[in-house]
């Protein structure tokens, strides 16, 4: 909407130009999200305490898990909201609305962002974390990811290489995944969901996580989308895909904020509204931009948690024995002894360099 009403500007005074740069717009969608977002936070954070809305942090057959969390109990929750609010103002103004990868970003947003509302409003009101059931939500983001894979199919990224796969290290690995490519999305989609899920169990650990992901996929969407820069480096150029860089920079500006108050100890949660939208959204990003394998490194702690609680169920369910001490994986070094602090930060530590070994296979190949 902005870049319209800078069209009629820029015709009056050159410099307005400025505008139409992705960089540009880029930073100032990321500043916009963190002056909305600090400005906001502290009224929702009183408003959440007023009405009651706080995570009772219990869970069933988890003592040790709550008597290691008991300072967490009566914290407010749903502070994603917040995220999902300073994001789609600051897309308002500094997005390209005529860009459908953009939309696409915002309907993920949203209609994650209504499920995860959905879920955390009933374990408020039931006082516990009974809420939607997992075969609910596991329909919900499977109709969803299955109408994002089949619009990707309809209308492919690329005209020729809208259903391949390539392989990070590799610079003509290709695989062409043809009708496959819609239930490989819908897997995607669903992993990353309910990693970011997963992993938002201690103080910043989630959001922090996630500013790593998304600085990572904004360079990416910045280079796929340039096209001299997509050839130099041998990857596959994706018309208008530049624009994800000021979604993705956007959402790194609203976590920054969210995590001055979700540091630990932590004023407010994200709630499965922040989690469950902000995962699908790096998900779709790495749709979008063709480099979806490459989630498995840029997303290497979100692939770490999730794939803990998988080994544990299995080795549950094959052997009858526990794998780790608690699953998922942080939980397993808190009850090793680990300060809850140098989790998070030992968490980013590989995340920072697992997003960077991400960025150099584009040259690397």
């Amino acid at each position: 909407m902005f870049l319209i009403f800078f069209e009629t500007l820029k015709k009056i005074f050159s410099g307005f130009n400025v505008i139409q740069y992705i960089t540009f717009r880029s930073a100032f969608s990321a500043v916009t999200t963190f002056l909305i977002a600090m400005f906001c936070m502290p009224f929702l954070i009183k408003k959440l305490k007023s009405k009651n809305i706080v995570d009772m942090n219990e869970r069933e057959y988890c003592s040790s898990l709550n008597v290691l969390h008991k300072d967490k109990r009566g914290t407010p929750t749903m502070g994603g909201i917040i995220i999902i609010f300073s994001f789609l103002v600051s897309i308002l103004f500094w997005g390209n609305l005529q860009n459908p990868y953009v939309w696409l970003v915002i309907v993920s947003v949203l209609v994650m962002g209504i499920l995860g509302f959905i879920d955390d409003n009933l374990k408020i009101k039931n006082k516990s974390n009974k809420a939607l059931s997992i075969r609910s939500k596991l329909i919900v983001q499977i109709l969803f990811a299955l109408a994002v894979g089949t619009y990707l199919y309809i209308h492919p990224t690329h005209p020729v290489y809208g259903t391949y796969l390539q392989f990070p290290f590799f610079k003509h690995l290709l695989f062409d995944m043809g009708i496959y490519y819609i239930p490989f999305v819908v897997c995607v989609i669903l992993a990353t969901s309910n990693a970011v899920n997963v992993t938002d169990g201690l103080d910043g650990l989630a959001v922090g996580s996630i500013m790593i992901c998304m600085g990572a996929y904004a360079v990416i969407s910045y280079l796929t989308g340039h096209i001299e820069f997509a050839n130099y480096l041998q990857i596959i150029p994706i018309a208008g895909s530049g624009e994800l860089t000021v979604c993705s920079i956007a959402l790194v500006g609203a976590s920054l904020a969210f995590l001055w108050f979700n540091a630990k100890p932590a004023q407010i949660f994200m709630g499965d509204v922040g989690s469950l939208p902000l995962g699908t959204v790096v998900g779709v990003v790495a749709l979008i931009t063709k480099q979806e394998l490459l989630l498995i490194l840029v997303g290497g702690v979100f692939v770490m948690e999730i794939l803990s609680v998988a080994i544990q169920i299995i080795s549950y369910k094959i052997w009858h024995k526990r794998i780790f001490k608690m699953a998922p994986i942080h939980h397993h070094f808190e009850r090793l002894g680990w300060p809850e602090t140098q989790i998070i930060v030992r968490f980013w530590i590989i995340g920072i360099i697992l997003a960077l070994l991400s960025l150099s296979t584009l040259k690397l190949r």
